[in-house]
């Protein structure tokens, strides 16, 4: 089973994406290991503190090199993706040279009340997620419109079609993790 760092995009007590995120993993029970980062602990980043990084940090690292692929649930803010998010990012690419992103397949969904769900939001990540030397995947496109009663309080999706829809997405994103996972050039970079 491959395992996947999940980094949800919002902190919120009561989010609709950490939701989201336990809906899709009850979806992939048996396919995926969901492993969740806890990226509100995590400092603003601050390159002074790697002479003694903060135990978040060391944490977030490991987590990322020992999972097989990277997905990312987050709601749209302002157009734009959170900034816990871009946080996250740099701490898993820093120090130089030592990125724990290097090579790792990700894949990007969000959800929100609104019709257009997350997609520009989305957009503006998918533009700098290749800097980080992340794989990402391009289909299917996930933004996802939360309505009430479509994820129960047992985190089960109640909308055949819409289960269907996102069982397909599971199913191409383990196909995409298998087909990008572990790459060379992390051995390289290890080196």
């Amino acid at each position: 089973m491959k395992t996947v760092a999940v980094m949800v995009g919002s902190l919120t007590k009561n989010s609709i994406n950490a939701t989201f995120a336990k809906a899709l993993e009850k979806l992939a029970a048996g396919q995926l290991k969901f492993d969740y980062l806890d990226i509100g602990s995590l400092p603003h980043y601050n390159n002074d503190l790697w002479d003694n990084p903060p135990e978040a940090v060391t944490k977030l690292k490991a987590q990322i090199t020992a999972a097989d692929a990277v997905l990312i649930v987050m709601p749209e803010i302002n157009r734009s993706f959170p900034g816990v998010i871009k946080n996250a990012l740099d701490w898993g690419s820093r120090p130089w040279g030592q990125s724990a992103w290097l090579g790792k397949p990700v894949s990007l969904v969000g959800t929100t009340p609104g019709a257009v769900g997350t997609a520009v939001g989305q957009s503006h990540l998918r533009t700098i997620l290749p800097l980080f030397d992340l794989v990402v995947m391009g289909q299917p496109e996930v933004y996802f419109q939360t309505k009430p009663g479509l994820i129960d309080e047992h985190f089960e999706v109640t909308d055949d079609t819409t289960r269907g829809f996102l069982t397909g997405y599971l199913d191409k994103f383990t196909r995409f993790i298998d087909h990008h996972g572990p790459r060379e050039v992390r051995a390289i970079a290890a080196e």
